[in-house]
C-alpha cells in the first residue's frame, strides 16, 4: 500500500468520523429507537490485485453470517456483523490447459454507517465503514505441481508468474475498506427481507512487499452478494 493510499484512507476515516459525530450529536429529527438482528447468506466474486499483474478471473465463494442494525435517528443507523467468508484468486491461462486457485476462508467484522431512504415497506440503503478479519485456512486447488511450475514442460513460465506459488500470506489478520447498496423490504410488522451487493478492498497486503519481495502489492477485492432476515425489536 503506497504512501498517499495510506493518506487517502486516513483522511476518509476522519471525515466519516466527523460526519456520524456530527449526525449523531446534532440531528434534530429522531424516531423511535429499532434493534434489528438477522443474518443473511450468499457467494462472493474474489481476487487479488497484483503488482506486477497475474491474469486472474473471479472465484466463486460463499458468505454466511450474523448481523446487528441499530437506528435512532431518521435516515442514519448503524450495522455490525459476523461473516464467515471465503475470498482468493483464480488464474487464467489462456490457450494452456492449466488450472489454478487459491482460496482463503476468514471470519470478519465490518462495522459500518446505514443510510436509508424509502417508505416504511421498501427501502434503499447504502452501508459502508471498516472492516477486520482473520484468516482461519487457506487451500491450493491446481492440476499441475505448482511448486516446480517452471520445470514443467510446457508451463508459460516466460509470460506467467510463478512467485506466488512459494509465497506464504505474511498474517492471519487482515483489514479493508467496504461498501454497498441495496434494498430492504417489509414482510410485515418485526420482518423484513433485505438484498445487498458490496465491495470490499483489502489495505493489507497478503504478501511480504519489501523492495527484495516479488510483490509490491497484494490487496484483496470482493465483491459478495447477499440476501438477509431481519427482526426489528421496537415500533
Amino acid at each position: 500500500m503506497t504512501e498517499n493510499t495510506i493518506i487517502s484512507v486516513t483522511r476518509l476515516v476522519i471525515v466519516s468520523l466527523m460526519v456520524i459525530a456530527s449526525a449523531v450529536t446534532s440531528a434534530q429529527e429522531r424516531i423511535a429507537r429499532r434493534l434489528s438482528v438477522g443474518g443473511h447468506a450468499g457467494m462472493t466474486l474474489s481476487r487479488v490485485q497484483f503488482n506486477p499483474s497475474i491474469p486472474q478471473s473471479f472465484l466463486n465463494g460463499i458468505i454466511v453470517g450474523a448481523r446487528v442494525k441499530y437506528v435512532e435517528e431518521k435516515h442514519f443507523g448503524l450495522i455490525g456483523e459476523l461473516n464467515f467468508v471465503q475470498r482468493g484468486w483464480k488464474e487464467k491461462f489462456e490457450g494452456y490447459d492449466f488450472a489454478y486457485q487459491h482460496r482463503t476462508t476468514h471470519i470478519n467484522l465490518p462495522v459500518m454507517t446505514h443510510i436509508y431512504f424509502g417508505s416504511e415497506h421498501v427501502r434503499g440503503f447504502f452501508n459502508a465503514g471498516p472492516e477486520i478479519s482473520f484468516l482461519l485456512s487457506d487451500a491450493v486447488s491446481a492440476n499441475f505441481d505448482y511448486t516446480n511450475a517452471f520445470t514443467l514442460d510446457g508451463f508459460p513460465a516466460n509470460v506467467h508468474s510463478t512467485d506466488q506459488y512459494t509465497q506464504s500470506i505474511k498474517s492471519r489478520f487482515e483489514y479493508g475498506i467496504c461498501a454497498g447498496v441495496g434494498m430492504e423490504v417489509s414482510l410485515r410488522q418485526r420482518h423484513s427481507l433485505t438484498l445487498e451487493g458490496r465491495f470490499t478492498y483489502g489495505l493489507k497486503d497478503l504478501f511480504p512487499n519489501h523492495n527484495t519481495d516479488p510483490f509490491s502489492g497484494s490487496s484483496s477485492l470482493s465483491i459478495d452478494i447477499t440476501l438477509g432476515y431481519l427482526f426489528t425489536f421496537g415500533k
